[in-house]
């Protein structure tokens, strides 16, 4: 007699240190209403798996996308989009053959082209097409503790702040982090928060704080696609530009032709099964 209850399989990827649970939806089903509970438990730490965010893997109906995505970050709030994420979903849905090594998968920010790159030295690699950025501004002026900061901002899929600074890892994210993320000027949904140390035209250090997560992260996808948008447009780095992340991974970000490419490594560090009894979730 066992004393386990239903399972379900999952899978663990990470994008240069952002990590996620996958589930394949298509024949488990769990309903969209549903969706933000099951981020919440899984996504605990000590409780749960503990990651970054989830996302489910579904058929899409439009013929022009390989498949859909539901994604959710581990406070159970769902975002349009995320630039790690994507690199992980192009490349699970490759290898159980969900999709070609070149396709399109459908998101709330829209579509995103994916490629995994099987041949060269970037062979394992994704590269992936965001969404054309939305609402970029320059040079906004804060009040922070009564000091001016100034503040650049791109949506990439989703919102992002950015600030240039001389020494970024030297700051204290977690305190000025969510001053930013929190301020009046980016209410009421807030905003993830960059920050940026430009080391010579196609090199810059990066530093996430990220909404959801209400954390640092090892890496932020759309944050680093935000940060090279907002260098370049400021005369600071060249069309592109290699980011190096607080998890030492490498994100390269390529801007051609008024589009942002994301590039870097999507890996599965396992999988398994999930007892939902002990989550309090249910089918």
């Amino acid at each position: 007699m066992t004393i386990f209850t239903k399972s379900v399989p999952f899978y663990k990827m990470q994008g240069c240190g952002n990590d996620f649970v996958i589930i394949d939806n298509r024949e488990l089903g769990v309903p969209e209403s549903a969706m933000e509970a099951w981020a919440k438990a899984i996504c605990a730490r000590a409780f749960g798996v503990y990651a970054d965010g989830l996302f489910f893997l579904e058929n899409s109906d439009d013929a022009a996308l390989d498949y859909r995505w539901h994604f959710y970050n581990s406070d159970g709030s769902r975002a349009e989009m995320c630039g790690n994420a994507s690199r992980c979903a192009g490349k699970l849905a490759h290898a159980i053959g969900l999709a070609p090594a070149d396709h399109t998968f459908g998101t709330d920010a829209g579509p995103i082209k994916a490629s995994v790159l099987l041949d060269g030295p970037d062979a394992g690699r994704v590269k992936v097409q965001l969404t054309p950025p939305k609402e970029t501004k320059t040079d906004i002026i804060l009040d922070i503790d009564g000091e001016p900061l100034t503040v650049h901002f791109s949506d990439t899929g989703v919102p992002h702040a950015v600030v240039f600074v001389d020494d970024v890892k030297a700051l204290d994210i977690m305190d000025l982090g969510p001053k930013v993320r929190y301020h009046d000027y980016f209410s009421p949904a807030g905003t993830n928060v960059n920050f940026a140390q430009v080391v010579d035209r196609n090199t810059m250090l990066l530093r996430t704080y990220e909404r959801g997560v209400e954390a640092e992260t090892y890496a932020c996808g759309t944050g680093a696609a935000a940060t090279q948008l907002l260098a370049s447009t400021l005369g600071l780095t060249d069309s592109f530009a290699n980011l190096t992340t607080t998890g030492n991974e490498v994100l390269t970000i390529f801007l051609e032709n008024g589009n942002v490419f994301l590039q870097g490594a999507a890996e599965l560090t396992f999988q398994g099964e999930l007892y939902l009894g002990p989550l309090g979730l249910s089918l």
